[in-house]
């Protein structure tokens, strides 16, 4: 590259995960030349962008106000680009964040300081960032741990990463899930495909209640206007 010339795109890693080729790249678009968006591909699909987040952050604005009292103790599954668990640490009312995400070198990003929120998540005393199996982490839970548990792992319950996943959304492991919610604990989950009725009716069956709330929002790189879901049952 000549000196002085601009960039406009990196690459910034590069590597085969347990789930296939992994990328971690960022860019600037032409329609936002001072503006880097950061974005994660896995195995040749696209998986998150840092331009459009508002439905992650929306996962947390319409679960934990859903909780009581204070000193709340929150699951994340997945970190990714890390804003999920960033909206739940700026909610003063949390207590400890444990998030649990399945690929190292998602981790590694984080800490070595590749992705913009890595440094301001891993500085707040709060936070546990741990790598492993967040679904069976709440198969084998102990027990009424959390005040509130959030899933942003899969594309939606029949949209997954890894066939493995798909016991998570049946009646049964849902009810694993609410065993680690507490009296009045919630559990939210965020996905990116419109509402699934059939999934909804299985969350019934193991929580007694459910809701699924469709955020629209506005793609400026596409141009276009999409929707994610959020689903949501308490204990």
């Amino acid at each position: 590259m000549l000196a002085g010339m601009a960039v406009f795109f990196e690459e910034l890693d590069y590597c085969q995960s347990a789930l296939g080729e992994l990328v971690l790249r960022r860019r600037k678009p032409l329609s936002m030349p001072d503006t880097w968006i950061y974005e994660v591909q896995l195995d040749g699909r696209f998986l998150m962008s840092s331009l459009v987040r508002s439905t992650e952050e929306g996962l947390v604005r319409l679960a934990l106000p859903r909780l009581d009292g204070g000193e709340w103790r929150v699951l994340v599954g997945g970190l990714g680009l890390g804003y999920t668990a960033a909206a739940v640490l700026e909610m003063p009312e949390v207590k400890s964040v444990l998030v649990v995400e399945f690929l190292p070198e998602v981790i590694a990003w984080h800490e070595q300081g590749l992705v913009p929120l890595g440094a301001t998540l891993l500085a707040d005393p709060r936070l546990e960032l741990v790598q492993g199996d967040c679904y069976e982490r709440i198969r084998k839970g102990a027990g009424q741990e959390f005040d509130a548990v959030l899933i942003d792992i899969d594309d939606g319950p029949d949209e997954l990463l890894s066939p493995s996943h798909a016991s998570f959304y049946s009646v049964e492991g849902l009810g694993d899930v609410r065993r680690c919610l507490r009296a009045g604990g919630i559990f939210a989950l965020w996905t990116s495909v419109g509402r699934d009725i059939a999934f909804i009716e299985r969350l019934r069956r193991a929580f007694g209640n459910a809701d699924a709330e469709e955020l629209q929002f506005r793609n400026p790189l596409h141009d276009i206007d999409d929707v994610n879901t959020i689903y949501l049952a308490q204990a």
